[in-house]
């Protein structure tokens, strides 16, 4: 969580597990619109609390309103089911209660805390081709070797189900991301001169920090049918 982070109506919170919906960065067509869509920016309600020995269980609800239906004519229940145990479980599930389809983008934006990202590895990505929004969007493949940061990344892999394992020798310690009803893994740090452009985020702030997203996104988008519900779930864990 950066010290920075706003903590304001209408503001994105920079850290913890913001929720991209229901779009993924900048709306194709649309540059009016809010980046990562309005989830969240907006406030959600308590739909369900429940603890039983050692888990603790929290849903929260996201209906459509006239404000989503401006922004994104379509009617929805969104539920983001967070169970807290030895391991962290989220699962985001969209229900189309319009009577059309709908597409829709998603990610669980992660932001983990590490000692260090030049010193991380990331694994679990190999051979994978992936879009780097850093250089344009250019179309890249991952060699075989994990995932080191050394500069500005914003890497999206489509067609990507598999877990991710962050190795970080400095808090020795191994944290696992695994994940269904996701094909889209996003990777990202903003180094130094990203980080120093943005207002919610400290300028000393990004070596201790490093996002691998569960998501789905571009041409993973999903089409949710009138009545039907989608499921995308993260779990994750640290040894």
């Amino acid at each position: 969580m950066s010290a920075a982070s706003h903590f304001s109506p209408g503001k994105a919170i920079r850290g913890g597990v913001p929720i991209c919906f229901p779009w993924f960065g900048p709306r194709a067509g649309h540059p009016e619109s809010p980046a990562h869509g309005f989830a969240r920016t907006t406030a959600w309600e308590v739909e369900s609390v429940e603890c039983a020995a050692d888990i603790v269980t929290l849903i929260l609800r996201l209906n459509a309103t006239d404000k989503t239906r401006a922004l994104w004519p379509h009617d929805f229940v969104l539920r983001h089911r967070i169970t807290i145990g030895a391991t962290l479980e989220m699962t985001l599930e969209t229900q189309n209660l319009s009577t059309t389809p709908f597409d829709i983008e998603e990610a669980l934006h992660t932001y983990f805390v590490v000692s260090n990202a030049r010193n991380v590895s990331i694994s679990g990505l190999s051979n994978s081709a992936y879009v780097d929004k850093v250089d344009a969007g250019a179309r890249k493949v991952q060699d075989s070797a994990p995932i080191r940061i050394t500069g500005e990344t914003d890497r999206v892999y489509p067609s990507s189900q598999s877990a991710c394992v962050i190795e970080d020798p400095g808090l020795q310690r191994r944290i696992t991301v695994e994940k269904s009803g996701s094909d889209t893994t996003v990777v990202w740090n903003p180094w130094i001169a990203k980080a120093s452009s943005m207002a919610d985020f400290g300028d000393d702030e990004w070596p201790g920090m490093l996002c691998v997203e569960t998501a789905n996104s571009g041409e993973n988008a999903v089409t949710v049918s009138p009545g039907e519900s989608h499921s995308m779930t993260a779990s994750i864990s640290v040894s």
